[in-house]
């Protein structure tokens, strides 16, 4: 990542304020966007970038956010809807180079996929965790029941 870079993060939880604090710490020029301003209070004292309040499934909001400037866009709501819609913008309508998206439905990743749309799913790495845990503690966990 070069010091130049322009990063918005969609959502300002437990998740999206810990990135967005990692990136500002590191020089980035960062966007956090929630539909909910309380949510801002999770951003670190030391954040040095932006925070607007609105709908990020809104158009009008991801301009006001400069998404056609993005170097890479991050969705991190816990609505997999939102996500998709968001991440599915930002590439196709405004080419941002990167999106990364939060997706809770195991099921979705492929389609995110087709859509040239990086994930991380919790579901998957929890579960994948948990076996992985069972086996090391001497228990082989029943054949995989997806």
């Amino acid at each position: 990542m070069t010091p130049a870079e322009y990063v918005i993060v969609v959502g300002c939880g437990r998740l999206g304020s810990r990135v967005a604090n990692f990136l500002s710490r590191r020089g980035k020029s960062v966007v956090v966007l929630d539909k909910d301003e309380s949510r801002f209070q999770a951003l670190a004292s030391d954040f040095s970038g932006f925070k607007i309040q609105g709908d990020a499934a809104r158009i009008s909001v991801l301009k006001q956010a400069k998404i056609e400037k993005a170097d890479f866009i991050i969705c991190t709501t816990h609505e997999d809807n939102v996500n998709l819609f968001v991440a599915q913008v930002a590439k196709k309508m405004f080419n941002v180079p990167l999106v990364l998206a939060r997706v809770y439905d195991p099921q979705k990743e492929e389609l995110y996929s087709k859509l040239g749309i990086r994930t991380v799913c919790p579901t998957d790495i929890a579960a994948d965790r948990f076996l992985e845990m069972l086996v090391f503690s001497g228990v082989e966990p029943l054949e995989n029941k997806e």
